[in-house]
């Protein structure tokens, strides 16, 4: 069975993965999703991230972090652009999310880069999620 949002169903195992305290989740490989484990991982919200090949699509397997006391890194995760209602920012509209505690997530024409990024490097897209 296809999934209409990819993005979504990461966004939803990563959420439910780590409120299970699991170590890692396996979510159905793209290249939009390694970009956002990329992201993810820079920003520190996971530990690792890796990409297994099969003879179908491949598997992204993405490590979840935890601290100390086993409290995620992951609070909360919204999905923001939909397939149903894509959402734009541009370079100067984009807001810090919870005061720089989170961040938000967009796909510009240089590629999937956090809204620090996108500032630093005057670029705006479409909105795709934000974590915190």
């Amino acid at each position: 069975m296809a999934i209409s949002d990819p993005i979504a169903d990461m966004l939803t195992r990563i959420r439910n993965g780590a409120k299970a305290k699991f170590n890692s989740v396996d979510i159905p490989g793209s290249r939009m999703c390694t970009e956002l484990a990329r992201v993810l991982k820079d920003e520190g919200f996971l530990r690792n991230y890796k990409f297994i090949e099969d003879n179908q699509q491949g598997v992204l397997r993405v490590y979840l972090k935890y601290d100390v006391a086993q409290s995620s890194a992951i609070l909360g995760l919204k999905r923001i652009s939909k397939p149903s209602r894509r959402v734009y920012q541009k370079s100067k509209g984009i807001r810090p999310v919870l005061n720089g505690m989170g961040i938000s997530i967009l796909s510009t024409s240089r590629g999937i880069m956090s809204d620090r990024q996108a500032r630093k490097e005057n670029v705006g897209g479409e909105l795709l999620c934000t974590i915190w």
